[in-house]
C-alpha cells in the first residue's frame, strides 16, 4: 500500500477508535452494560494501534500476523456494537455508522492479509 493510502487508513482507524470512545463515554456510568462497553472500547481502539504496528512490520510474515490481529479486533468491535444495539443501548443511526465502518475495516484488513500472503 502506498504511503498516502496507508496514512489515510491510519487516520481512519484512529477516527474509528475516537468515535467509539465518545460513544462509550456518553453511555451512563455504572450500568450493567459497562463490561460490554469496555470490551467495545478495547477492541475499537486496538484496531488503529494494531494497524500502525502492521505498518511497521519487519517482514511480510510479521505484517500478515499483525494485520490479522487488526482484522480480529475490527470484527470483535463489530460484534460488541451489535450486542449493545440489540440491548437498546445505542441509537440506530450511530450503530449503523460505526457498524458499517467496523465491517469495512475488517474487509480491508482481510484483503490486505490475503494480498500479502499471495505475494510471498
Amino acid at each position: 500500500m502506498d504511503a498516502p493510502k496507508r496514512q489515510q487508513l491510519v487516520q481512519r482507524t484512529k477516527s474509528f477508535g475516537v468515535d467509539v470512545a465518545r460513544l462509550v463515554m456518553a453511555m451512563p456510568g455504572g450500568s450493567k452494560s459497562d463490561p460490554i462497553s469496555r470490551q467495545l472500547l478495547r477492541s475499537a481502539t486496538s484496531v488503529g494501534a494494531n494497524y500502525r504496528s502492521a505498518c511497521r512490520a519487519r517482514s511480510k510474515a510479521d505484517f500478515v500476523s499483525k494485520i490479522g490481529i487488526a482484522e480480529e479486533e475490527a470484527d470483535e468491535a463489530e460484534y460488541w456494537l451489535e450486542v449493545l444495539f440489540e440491548l437498546g443501548l445505542i441509537e440506530e443511526v450511530v450503530f449503523k455508522r460505526l457498524h458499517r465502518e467496523a465491517g469495512e475495516l475488517t474487509a480491508i484488513f482481510v484483503a490486505s492479509g490475503r494480498t500479502a500472503k499471495q505475494s510471498t
